[in-house]
């Protein structure tokens, strides 16, 4: 994620922290000083929001551990003014499996908020509500922002846990598209229901309705993408017209490409292999920094995204989601062949869902024919012309 520091480490995953989370910082300790005039009220409204952050790293982290059980890797973990975010390669395919990733989270705030207690009791405080209440001690506090977090979160609505147990729950018996469908549906009526109540009370609850409404239309998008995607080898959606660029030539070449035609990404190819990846925003970068003879190899991302013609476009779909970078399609021997991108997959299933609806219709071509098979239309035109690298 762009605007992202890393701060640490844990469990091999890296812990990051956005901007906008220091705005967020400030203006706690803004709030906290308006509140209660003093330097020492602020500092511990910070200090509050540094341990509740802390135990949303905790969350993330039960998530992205009980993932990597079920074999997937979690690159980080990002804290956000709303939030954690932990950025899994993929949800698992098995419900069972979704089910308790999704509860995992909430299950470290029940055991976080349970251990809380104890030293509360321990310590002869009395469990008074008040989570915020600076009035209260900040164990017990904590312990009731855990209470809050595991509720909150337990929500049937994406893009919630509760939401993802409901969807992992609902697949059992139904459809993946039709369990996310049922999910998500209910997801933005929670969104207008709080939307409904902000307006006429806490302005907060307007903010978390536009998160659940974002959020549920977004996973609902995400599944009807893969269920049309569903079955098609990435080599029906990859690009097979571009060019491709020597690791040794300036960047001044790839340049005129860019110009003149919508390519912002150049796969680099040295002695046939793909080394690298050079993208639009590198190039010009690099044109700024050190001018138009630097090498292609200075500047290119030289880790390049590999996927395979015969590979489930439904898989690649998600990884060209994630990172918004493209991949490069090579062969059994590993020539390339072709360039997965966003707008090239996105191009693919719109076209693949339209003549899918009119196929379902039983819609003719003028003159009465019948329509192609999908994949037919889709791949009449299917010549690879590879620009040799230069």
């Amino acid at each position: 994620m762009k605007w992202a520091w890393r701060i640490g480490r844990v469990a091999g995953i890296d812990i990051r922290v956005h901007v906008t989370f220091l705005a967020l910082l400030a203006w706690i300790a803004w709030i906290s000083y308006a509140t209660t005039g003093t330097a020492a009220g602020a500092i511990d409204g910070v200090i509050l929001v540094c341990l509740v952050f802390g135990i949303i790293v905790l969350h993330e982290l039960g998530h992205a551990l009980t993932a990597r059980r079920f074999g997937i890797r979690t690159r980080d973990i990002t804290l956000l003014p709303i939030g954690g975010v932990a950025s899994l390669e993929r949800m698992p395919e098995d419900p069972r499996h979704e089910l308790l990733v999704a509860l995992a989270g909430p299950a470290v705030n029940v055991v976080l908020a349970s251990l809380l207690a104890v030293v509360a009791l321990g310590l002869g405080e009395p469990l008074v509500p008040g989570a915020l209440d600076q009035s209260v001690s900040m164990v017990v506090r904590l312990m009731w922002i855990n209470v809050i977090l595991a509720l909150f979160n337990l929500l049937p609505a994406f893009p919630m846990d509760g939401g993802r147990a409901l969807r992992a729950v609902l697949a059992l018996r139904l459809s993946d598209l039709r369990a996310t469908q049922i999910a998500a549906g209910l997801g933005q009526a929670m969104a207008v229901a709080f939307g409904i109540i902000g307006l006429f009370g806490n302005p907060l609850l307007v903010f978390i309705a536009l998160f659940l409404w974002m959020g549920a239309s977004g996973e609902a998008r995400v599944a009807e993408a893969k269920f049309v995607a569903h079955g098609v080898p990435v080599a029906a959606a990859m690009v097979r017209d571009f060019e491709a660029v020597s690791p040794r030539a300036p960047v001044l070449m790839p340049l005129r490409r860019v110009i003149e035609t919508f390519q912002h990404d150049f796969p680099v190819v040295d002695d046939g292999r793909v080394v690298g990846m050079l993208s639009r925003e590198a190039l010009l970068q690099a044109l700024a920094a050190h001018g138009p003879e630097v090498s292609v190899a200075e500047v290119m991302r030289s880790e390049p995204k590999i996927v395979h013609p015969s590979d489930n476009l439904d898989d690649a779909l998600m990884r060209v989601m994630q990172d918004g970078e493209p991949m490069s399609v090579v062969d059994s021997q590993g020539r390339l062949v072709g360039m997965l991108t966003g707008q090239s997959v996105t191009g693919f299933l719109t076209a693949r869902q339209v003549l899918r609806k009119r196929a379902e219709r039983g819609q003719r071509l003028p003159g009465g024919r019948m329509e192609l098979p999908v994949a037919r239309i889709l791949e009449q035109s299917a010549t690879t012309r590879v620009g040799a690298p230069r």
